[in-house]
């Protein structure tokens, strides 16, 4: 079995700086979050063979012009898409906790049970990722690619891979443009820090 690499990149810092951007707020990249995305770029081997991206701006539009600068193929995967944040979308942190405080705190403290209303339930958006992860790993069996996505995915894949419980997500973190690896070998799915 040759080994199927994927690079996960987390889209860069959109326009509007930080808040709940779920799967219903489309913002695109802001200035230094393109820079962010290209800055990351110069630590990654360039032997991609495609790149798989989430349908939304922030990583679809960074996603499709590095395709054409590297005349790759590019998919945009659907199940790619953010979590949703139902009525917490588009709202900063410090405005929910202005709103309601202990509900802020409790979505940390039980990310399963305690999500925002009208919010993509977890365990449902766990498994689009998961269904995602292994379309991509199918179609690019033995390539190397670049996925690019959002935080949530990357934590989802992580769980995924790592076999962890659902509420352990919360607890994973990555900077806007932080990149992580997942190989696929006789080895098994793992990931290659």
């Amino acid at each position: 079995m040759s080994s199927t690499i994927i690079d996960i990149m987390r889209h860069g810092e959109p326009e509007g700086g930080r808040m709940y951007r779920g799967g219903g707020t489309d913002h695109t990249l802001s200035e230094a979050g393109w820079q962010q995305m290209r800055n990351s770029l110069q630590g990654m081997d360039p032997d991609w063979s495609a790149i798989v991206s989430s349908p939304m701006r922030r990583c679809r539009e960074f996603a499709l012009d590095l395709a054409r600068q590297k005349n790759l193929p590019c998919e945009v995967l659907e199940k790619l898409r953010e979590a949703g944040y139902g009525t917490w979308e588009g709202k900063t942190p410090r405005q929910l906790i202005a709103e309601d405080e202990t509900a802020y705190w409790q979505f940390f403290d039980d990310p399963v049970n305690a999500r925002p209303a009208n919010a993509e339930p977890l365990a449902s958006f766990t498994e689009r990722v998961e269904q995602a992860l292994n379309h991509v790993l199918e179609t690019y069996q033995g390539e190397h690619i670049l996925l690019i996505s959002h935080l949530a995915v990357t934590r989802a894949m992580i769980g995924i891979v790592l076999g962890m419980p659902l509420a352990s997500q919360q607890r994973i973190d990555m900077p806007f443009a932080g990149t992580l690896r997942l190989i696929n070998d006789r080895k098994g799915l793992r990931l290659l820090f």
